[in-house]
């Protein structure tokens, strides 16, 4: 900011900021002291609604380079050349905890990823696992509801937590992961990120690929066991954030090797898990991830509130050459995302620099609503015009997905292998024999604080249809800790 005598917020110059105008020495406060009354107003108004999930976060901007040719799968323009670089800006949070909560608890963490193409904005939001806790949106409210505040209490109860996750099995997989040993990442820095749902991508020859994507943390997996997690969060529950910031301060800037698993839309129908369930990893065995790019961070924000509070996400934002899948957590989350943050920030909270296109033009005919700019000047605000406004390019972002059947309300279509328990098992029996004891250990600690039998009963029956040996361990913990 350029050296000067401070102003009102209208430019007039202040010529004392330390005394409010009072009536004599000693006197009542003056109310033509329109500075004071500037300021108070001004912070009374300083905060927005704080995010309903994910509300704890942190974020940088960066640089993604493409390191693979891609073209024979999509014709998105940033990854259309190898060496091709573009700008991004990558938040990361917590889900359940509010502005004010610790950063290293047990708890998801967020990965929204926005790049900044000359195409528009593409909005990558994803997590740090790649799986999640439910399969449809319409159960995302209802979840959510178990991890925040009781409405009576006032408090997070073990009760409403399991008698959720026990009633919807199809939790297991992400529970197992949320209660092993990445659980609490020692940083944002050391922690892998995914897009956890399939999108689309198609080419330039009208071709159509099922894809997830992976981004490998290239300064190594680090965790935190609940002990040390307890210690930190007490000591400095801004760690995550601190980390992250001066890491980029001092010029060590994190890096992710980014991997996608592409699926040819033929395969969907056949293959043995519903490859849109996003409670479900597809292994590797079946679909190698393929390296094809690079993340760095190397920017830190200049104010946190207008960058990372006020910045926007949604899944809907694509460019030409990808889309969406017929996920039904994705399809939800298309609309949710962007009403929040209508709601939240404002109806024009994507003409903010943090939000707005970088290295494109946004061309659209919305106007007016608040805090609108009158950056269209006299440009009319319809379509069709014979005023030179802007036209429709009649091509798809994506390719179409094809439909049959009456409307309805359907379960997602059954795969042969189809199963809400068979990768939660997998997973258990992938782990060392540590990694297992520390699972049981957390998982069996919060189980205990239910107040009901048949709650921590169907809880622990859920992981017991995971793994036999998975469910006995379990049980015997919950048992001890119960007395």
């Amino acid at each position: 900011m350029t050296q000067g005598p401070l102003t009102t917020e209208a430019g007039a110059p202040v010529a004392d900021n330390q005394n409010s105008e009072t009536a004599g020495v000693g006197g009542p406060v003056l109310v033509q002291d329109q500075l004071l009354l500037e300021k108070l107003a001004h912070f009374n108004r300083e905060r927005i609604p704080e995010r309903v999930v994910h509300a704890r976060g942190a974020a940088a901007y960066g640089t993604f380079t493409l390191t693979r040719d891609v073209s024979r799968w999509t014709r998105a323009a940033f990854l259309s050349e190898v060496g091709k670089q573009t700008e991004t800006f990558l938040r990361f949070s917590t889900v359940a905890g509010n502005l004010g909560s610790a950063d290293a608890v047990r708890d998801p963490r967020g990965w929204a990823l926005k790049f900044y193409t000359e195409d528009g904005n593409y909005d990558l939001v994803g997590n740090n696992t790649p799986v999640f806790f439910v399969k449809d949106a319409i159960k995302f409210p209802d979840f959510i509801h178990t991890q925040k505040r009781d409405p009576y209490t006032g408090s997070q109860e073990a009760d409403n937590v399991w008698d959720f996750w026990g009633l919807s099995p199809e939790s297991t997989h992400q529970v197992t992961w949320l209660f092993g040993d990445r659980g609490i990442p020692a940083s944002y820095r050391h922690m892998n990120g995914y897009g956890s749902h399939t999108y689309q991508w198609n080419n330039e020859a009208g071709e159509a690929f099922w894809v997830k994507y992976h981004f490998k943390t290239d300064q190594g997996i680090r965790n935190l066991t609940t002990e040390e997690a307890v210690k930190v969060s007490g000591l400095d529950p801004d760690s995550h954030q601190r980390d992250l910031r001066e890491s980029i301060e001092r010029g060590d800037f994190p890096c992710w090797t980014v991997q996608v698993q592409i699926m040819p839309v033929a395969d969907a129908a056949g293959y043995r898990f519903n490859p849109f369930d996003l409670t479900k990893v597809w292994p590797h065995e079946d679909y190698p991830p393929i390296e094809i790019g690079r993340l760095e961070l190397n920017r830190n924000p200049d104010n946190v509130f207008a960058e990372v509070e006020q910045s926007i996400f949604s899944p809907a934002n694509f460019v030409p050459g990808i889309g969406p899948s017929p996920d039904k957590m994705l399809q939800g989350r298309l609309f949710a995302y962007g009403d929040a943050h209508r709601y939240r920030v404002g109806i024009n909270a994507a003409d903010l620099p943090v939000n707005r296109p970088h290295a494109a033009e946004a061309r659209t005919n919305s106007r007016d609503g608040f805090l609108y700019d009158g950056r269209h000047k006299g440009a009319k605000n319809y379509e069709p015009n014979s005023f030179g406004g802007p036209v429709q390019t009649d091509r798809p972002l994506w390719q179409s997905t094809p439909v049959t059947g009456a409307t309805g309300n359907h379960e997602a279509p059954s795969h042969a292998e189809d199963n809400d328990f068979v990768q939660a098992g997998n997973l258990y029996r992938l782990m060392s024999e540590g990694e297992k004891e520390r699972l049981v250990d957390n998982l069996a600690g919060f189980i205990a604080k239910v107040s009901r039998d048949d709650i921590a009963e169907r809880a622990i029956g859920n992981f017991r249809q995971a793994d036999g040996d998975f469910g006995k361990r379990l049980e015997a913990a919950v048992q001890e800790l119960r007395g």
